[in-house]
């Protein structure tokens, strides 16, 4: 931990250049940007921005001069899947399937056939989510009679390895029902009583075919422990709109509002935007967020849902696993999916992209001093990007992640190089 990190000559999402002070993990001041002639001590002791991603800036009292660069709060993984991925195992070819449970039927097949731990696997992801700059991360936990807790257990783990340098909130994932799968109740609660930060539920008329019994053992243990709930909701038209009423009742009654996510609600995609708007308003009056990651088929319409006062966010869902062979660990790569399904273009339009996997998803799960601003958590990502719009819509090349004030990770556009040939060929170099 430095005593005092500068960084200097930022640029913040309105287009504001600012000098950050940072000291025991947080902001502690944002002041406007000197001119180099003003700065006086620093501009002496200031490194270029590649200089201090190479050496690592590792004196007690650093100065970094960003050159204009983009600063924004690290983004936040609203939804992921640490335990089911398989990246640092090979590549696994893809098994098709198209129902839900098809999919589960295959997930299991493959869980068996792994021989690198999940320990392993989710380590590599979440190093992955780190360099891309993450800085808190929800992922959803398989529990069942098979695997127990022990995936559980190792994403528990992980949790407590990694804790200066990813936030991760934990999920205890019913991914073969409730109803359908006697003995996951018992064994959530045993998932929430090891640590488990929150409870998740999945499709409780389509898979579990029985909606009210899902419902009240997720929300009755949401109670009885005092967790967050997060529901996996992929039903369309009428049936999934009934299961977003009682989600709704349900979090009333147990006084769960502010704590309580659907996620994926292909269904209001399906209903009609005023039908999803009545659904958004009921959602904002009680409490409860949508997640999305811009599916290939029906998603909520983010704009209309907004607009009604509801929160938004997104996450990665799966990386790389039985469910998706695609995906990397990028939340800005999310963001451009989102936008992309829904037909952004404006800057506006980005800025709401972006806000999916900063702003709003810290406030879906719950992140608190969290941003710019004096006395927020230093979790910062630095990009080589011009404005927001532009940081979804192209990949930065260059990237600086801090978490609690230290720097964690970071990429350089110095990485890729072009050879000569085609360098030459170039009527101007990049």
């Amino acid at each position: 931990m430095y005593e005092l990190l500068h960084l200097l000559d930022g640029t913040l999402p309105d287009g504001s250049r600012v000098d950050l002070t940072i000291a025991d993990g947080r902001i502690r001041c944002v002041a406007q940007a000197k001119e180099p002639s003003e700065r006086g001590s620093l501009a002496v002791a200031s490194a270029g921005f590649e200089d201090a991603v190479r050496t690592g800036a590792v004196s007690r009292e650093t100065t970094i001069d960003l050159g204009g660069r983009l600063v924004l709060p690290a983004l936040v993984n609203g939804h992921a899947h640490l335990d089911k991925t398989f990246v640092g195992s090979g590549w696994q070819p893809h098994r098709p399937g198209t129902t839900v449970g098809e999919r589960v039927t295959a997930e299991r097949a493959i869980r068996d056939e792994l021989d690198v731990p999940v320990a392993e696997r989710a380590d590599a992801l979440a190093a992955a989510m780190i360099g891309f700059g993450t800085g808190t991360v929800r992922t959803h936990v398989d529990i069942d009679p098979a695997v127990g807790l022990a995936s559980l257990e190792a994403i528990l783990d992980l949790q407590d390895r990694l804790r200066d340098t990813l936030r991760v909130q934990v999920v205890a994932f019913p991914q073969s029902g409730i109803i359908a799968s006697p003995g996951v109740g018992a064994l959530l609660e045993e998932a929430l009583r090891a640590g488990a930060d929150a409870i998740g539920g999945l499709d409780p008329l389509g898979f579990d075919q029985d909606a009210e019994g899902h419902l009240d053992t997720v929300f009755d243990l949401a109670a009885r422990y005092d967790v967050g709930v997060d529901i996996h909701l992929h039903d369309l038209g009428e049936p999934a709109r009934r299961q977003y009423a009682m989600i709704a009742e349900r979090t009333r009654r147990h006084g769960r509002a502010g704590r309580v996510a659907v996620s994926h609600a292909y269904g209001l995609g399906s209903i009609g935007v005023d039908q999803a708007r009545r659904v958004g308003a009921e959602f904002a009056a009680t409490g409860i967020a949508v997640m999305t990651n811009g599916p290939a088929g029906p998603m909520p319409p983010v704009l209309a849902m907004r607009a009604e006062g509801a929160t938004v966010f997104s996450g990665s869902d799966n990386i790389r696993d039985a469910w998706w062979p695609y995906g990397d660990g990028d939340m800005l790569a999310v963001a451009r999916q989102v936008a992309y399904q829904s037909n952004f273009r404006t800057d506006e339009e980005l800025g709401v992209a972006l806000d999916l996997v900063t702003a709003s998803a810290a406030r879906a799960l719950g992140v608190h001093d969290y941003g710019v601003h004096e006395g927020a958590v230093a979790d910062l990502l630095v990009i080589d990007s011009p404005s927001p719009a532009a940081a979804v819509a192209a990949h930065p090349a260059s990237r600086l992640v801090l978490h609690g004030g230290r720097i964690v990770a970071a990429q350089l556009a110095s990485a890729h190089v072009l050879a000569p040939i085609t360098l030459d060929a170039m009527a101007t170099r990049p």
